[in-house]
C-alpha cells in the first residue's frame, strides 16, 4: 500500500481529498496546523498529524522511508486573512513550501502535487476563450491577491527546481474557486467578511426569496465541485506514466450566470413556493472564465464526473448529512 501525506488536511479540500485517496487504497497521512482534529479522521482509519510547516524540527515527527507522494493544498488564501499581513504569505506559502519540499526530498518522495490559484492567469480571464494549462504565469499588479499569486508562483518555480534536482515528479493544479458544502459561509474580500454570494443565492432559494441576476446573465464560469478535483489529485498518483506539469482543474464547461441561478432554484427551493428571478443589467457583470482542460484529460485520463446540476444535489446531500461536522462544526458556529 503507497503512502500519500497530505498537508493542509483539514482545509475544504485538503479533508475531501485525504477521504478520496483512503478510498483509492491508498495509506493517507493527514497534516494539518490544528493541534487536534477531534478524532475526525480516525473514523476513516487516516493517521492524523499536528505540524506547523513554518517550523522546519515539526516535520522530525513524519516518516522518512516508504513515502510515494505528497499533496501540498496548505496555505494561505486571501479569502481567510482577516485585515492585511503580506508576511504571512510568504511564511506559509513560501517558507512553508520550501520546508516540505526539503522533507520531500529527505524521504525521496516519488511525486508531488501542488495547489497553484487562478491569479497566475487573471489576466486572461474575462474571455470566452478557455485558458490553456500552458499559459505564462504572471500575478494582478494591485488588489487583494497581489502578494498571495507572487507566493503561489514563487511556490511552484521551488517546486519545478526540487523535482528536478531530486528526480520527483510533479504536478502544479491551477485551482479557480472549488465548490463544495462547509459549514462556514464567510469569506475575507480585501480583509474584509462578506458572505461568499452563491452561499447567499442559496440561503435566498431555500427562503423561496426573490433573486437577483447582475450584469449579463451569459456571462460564463467554470463551475468545479471537489469531488470532481480530488479525482484529479488521485489520477497524479494513479496514473503510471503521468507527465509533470501544469494541469488546468476544471470542467472545460462554462455555466452561465442564468443556468447558475436557475440551478440553485431548482435545487433549493421549495417545490410550491420557487424563487422568482429579477434581471439587473445595469449592474457589473460577474467574473468570467474557463479552463482548457484537454491536457489534463490526455495525461491523466480524466473525465469530470459532475455536471453543474449534479454538483448542487450533491452539495444539498451534504449539508444535510453534515458529514464534516466533526472537523469543521455547524452552521451555527459560524453565524
Amino acid at each position: 500500500m503507497k503512502t500519500i501525506i497530505v498537508f493542509g488536511a483539514t482545509g475544504t479540500v485538503g479533508a475531501y481529498t485525504c477521504l478520496h485517496l483512503a478510498r483509492q487504497g491508498y495509506k493517507v497521512i493527514a497534516v494539518g496546523r490544528r493541534s487536534s482534529d477531534n478524532h475526525f479522521f480516525e473514523d476513516y482509519g487516516i493517521e492524523y498529524l499536528s505540524v506547523d510547516i513554518i517550523r522546519n524540527d515539526a516535520f522530525k515527527k513524519l516518516p522518512r522511508e516508504d513515502v510515494y507522494g505528497i499533496v501540498n493544498l496548505a496555505g494561505m488564501l486571501p479569502a481567510r486573512m482577516e485585515g492585511y499581513t503580506p508576511q504571512t504569505y510568504i511564511d506559509t506559502n513560501m517558507t512553508g513550501m520550501l520546508n516540505i519540499l526539503q522533507y520531500a526530498a529527505d524521504a525521496h518522495v516519488q511525486r508531488f502535487a501542488y495547489s497553484q490559484s487562478i491569479s497566475d492567469v487573471d489576466y486572461l480571464c474575462g474571455s470566452e476563450i478557455p485558458v490553456n494549462a500552458d499559459a505564462p504565469s504572471r500575478f494582478p499588479l494591485d488588489n487583494d491577491h497581489s502578494i498571495y499569486s507572487i507566493t503561489k508562483n514563487a511556490a511552484s518555480d521551488m517546486l519545478r527546481h526540487y523535482a528536478h534536482h531530486y528526480n520527483m515528479r510533479y504536478f502544479i493544479l491551477r485551482f479557480p474557486n472549488i465548490y463544495l458544502y462547509h459549514p462556514n459561509p464567510y469569506y475575507y474580500v480585501d480583509g474584509v467578511l462578506r458572505m461568499q454570494g452563491y452561499r447567499r443565492l442559496i440561503y435566498q432559494a431555500m427562503r423561496g426569496e426573490d433573486i437577483e441576476i447582475w450584469g449579463d446573465p451569459e456571462r460564463m464560469r467554470d463551475m468545479v465541485y471537489v469531488k470532481d478535483c480530488t479525482q484529479i489529485i488521485s489520477l497524479c498518483f494513479d496514473v503510471e506514466d503521468a507527465e509533470s506539469g501544469v494541469y488546468n482543474v476544471g470542467t472545460g464547461i462554462g455555466t452561465t450566470l442564468k443556468e447558475q441561478i436557475t440551478g440553485i432554484i431548482d435545487v433549493f427551493s421549495p417545490a410550491d413556493h420557487p424563487s422568482a428571478i429579477h434581471y439587473r443589467p445595469e449592474k457589473n457583470d460577474a467574473p468570467q472564465y474557463i479552463f482548457d482542460i484537454s491536457k489534463t484529460k490526455k495525461n491523466l485520463g480524466y473525465q469530470p464526473h459532475y455536471s453543474y446540476i449534479e454538483y448542487l444535489k450533491d452539495f444539498k446531500k451534504e449539508m444535510l448529512e453534515q458529514n464534516f461536522s466533526k472537523l469543521w462544526g455547524h452552521e451555527k458556529d459560524y453565524i
